[in-house]
């Protein structure tokens, strides 16, 4: 039973939403950022200050010797292009989770992402073969390949849960969704995006956080898990949702900006696999 769970990138966008998930289980909740003043508490949440760059000798201590260890933090996002992934966040990010394992931890949960994929379109399923190009997503798979040979030699639980696209509250304002929330607060009659052609697989930010929330109390081994809906929708689709739910008569300027070079135009995931390891949390 899991009566503790560690959060790192507690104040990002992901990781507020699931501290706020965390808050409606019967469980501690140590939440970990480089910085922590004014951080609410309560009686099942504290702070850990902790940089994972530098971080303490005992780590699985200084984490709060947690059940589960839900990592989401991860620096230099959103430009996936950047060698600051693999040349800094990969070995640091390594040498952080190697310590805590060495230290104690016995149940991991780690946040990748579906670019692992890389160009491969359509459907895509975990047992897929990944061929990542961006940085960002050479360095996440890399990450991945060292945890599983880090449990030849200490056993632990992993659990990577490799996310596809979310949206929602306090997402970076150069995304999608902040820029068409902005729009829609300035009371503006025209927003310009893509073509809108593109199909990608989304979820709501707090679905994902129910989502992490659920896996990491489940404690399974569960490898990799696509973290998505299973179901392709067009950029297009998606903001005329957003816009109705609104009541907003915007006009979409579409073709105003290019579609992304790093991805295909039609993939989304399969989630039989988070499927069933919900069931069993």
């Amino acid at each position: 039973m899991v009566t503790s769970i560690t959060v790192t990138g507690a104040t990002g966008f992901l990781g507020k939403h699931v501290l706020d998930r965390l808050a409606e289980r019967s469980v501690n909740v140590i939440a970990v950022s480089r910085r922590t003043a004014g951080q609410p508490e309560g009686d099942k949440l504290r702070w850990a200050e902790v940089d994972i760059a530098d971080p303490p000798n005992n780590i699985f201590a200084a984490l709060g010797r947690p059940d589960v260890l839900l990592h989401l933090a991860w620096g230099g996002l959103p430009d996936y292009r950047a060698r600051n992934h693999l040349e800094r966040q990969l070995p640091a990010q390594l040498a952080f989770l190697r310590k805590a394992v060495e230290g104690g931890l016995r149940s991991l949960v780690v946040a990748g992402t579906c670019l692992e994929y890389g160009m491969q379109p359509g459907e895509l399923g975990e047992s897929f073969r990944c061929n990542p190009d961006l940085p960002y997503a050479v360095a996440k798979h890399a990450l991945l390949r060292e945890l599983l040979a880090l449990k030849a030699d200490h056993p632990f639980s992993l659990t990577w849960a490799r996310l596809f696209y979310m949206y929602g509250p306090g997402q970076q304002e150069k995304s999608l969704w902040s820029q068409f929330m902005a729009a829609y607060r300035r009371g503006e009659r025209e927003f310009d995006m893509s073509g809108g052609e593109q199909l990608r697989d989304f979820l709501p930010v707090d679905k994902v956080a129910e989502h992490l929330a659920a896996l990491a109390l489940a404690v399974g081994d569960f490898g990799v898990v696509n973290v998505c809906s299973g179901e392709p929708v067009s950029i297009l689709a998606l903001v005329e949702s957003w816009a109705e739910a609104l009541g907003w008569d915007v006009q979409l300027n579409l073709g105003r900006y290019p579609y992304p070079d790093y991805e295909p135009m039609e993939f989304w995931g399969d989630n039989a696999r988070l499927k069933e390891a919900l069931a069993t949390a």
